[in-house]
């Protein structure tokens, strides 16, 4: 039996595709609670838009929105059919829900829902660990890549379908490696004083690994996850255009939110190079 339940006949119906573990529910919660609770009581006190911006609380809402997609309904529950259904959640944890919810402030404005003794050692805690993080990019990019490459090995991901715990596990792993690497690209993007290079080489890297592991599963001649073989065929698609469909997901639109960020590094140097040059 799969992780979730998935040995029934059919995959489930939109409606019925939730997966609603409390060891998923309760911090998901938690988390989003406290952001909204403290953004409230931030701007009742400064004023909309101010401490957070209403375009970093928006971009902090759209990754809650992607991280509820990828971990509540539907995804979880259809990557137990799909290959491509799991590659989208995988690439939403890893790609696109880091960056929305870092690009929100989520500790500035979390620490506004916490008692003022709490909001102090959060601070004191947190801030040291940033920079720490930010400063690591080498090893940020390696742990990003390596958490995509193992969990895509095919014993690494039948072995996850089949344990509860081994599941979760992965997604986390997805989750917090992306955190890495996006808080420390993060610093490169906000901080006016950071050199743009690294973060183009390791936004390169990641790009081309994503892209070499999307093209394997795309012109691959056979099925790569013989679990899927089984089931894709239940969820609508032959196993190997399921595989390909994974592929090109990985390939394609996960890049997109790397393409941004060096697009906008880019900007950053050029405009680093203006200021050099001085006027004339």
């Amino acid at each position: 039996m799969l992780a979730h339940d998935a040995g029934g006949e059919a995959p489930p119906t939109l409606a019925r595709a939730w997966s609603l573990s409390p060891w998923l529910l309760l911090p998901l919660a938690a988390f989003l609670g406290l952001y909204a609770a403290g953004l409230v009581r931030l701007w009742r006190a400064s004023g909309p838009g101010r401490g957070v911006s209403v375009m970093e609380a928006s971009c902090f809402a759209a990754g809650a929105v992607a991280l509820l997609l990828a971990t509540v309904w539907p995804l979880d529950a259809y990557g137990e059919w799909s290959l491509a259904a799991h590659m989208a959640q995988h690439m939403l944890l890893l790609a696109l829900v880091p960056p929305l919810l870092l690009a929100g402030r989520p500790l500035a404005a979390i620490a506004c829902a916490l008692p003022a003794d709490w909001s102090q050692a959060l601070h004191r805690r947190a801030h040291p660990l940033q920079l720490r993080a930010g400063a690591a990019l080498a090893a940020a990019t390696l742990v990003h890549g390596a958490a995509m490459w193992l969990w895509h090995l095919p014993s690494a991901l039948d072995a996850a379908l089949h344990s509860e715990p081994l599941h979760w596990a992965m997604h986390a792993s997805f989750l917090l490696a992306g955190l890495w690497f996006w808080s420390a690209l993060w610093r490169r993007i906000r901080d006016p004083r950071a050199g743009a290079g690294p973060g183009m080489v390791a936004i390169v890297v990641v790009m081309m690994q994503m892209g070499f592991l999307g093209a394997l599963l795309t012109f691959s001649p056979r099925v790569l996850y013989p679990v899927y073989a089984e089931r894709a065929p239940q969820f609508g698609l032959s196993p190997l255009a399921d595989q390909q469909l994974a592929g090109v997901l990985m390939w394609v639109p996960s890049c997109v939110p790397y393409l941004l960020g060096a697009v906008w590094l880019m900007w950053r140097g050029f405009a680093q190079l203006e200021r050099m040059r001085g006027p004339g």
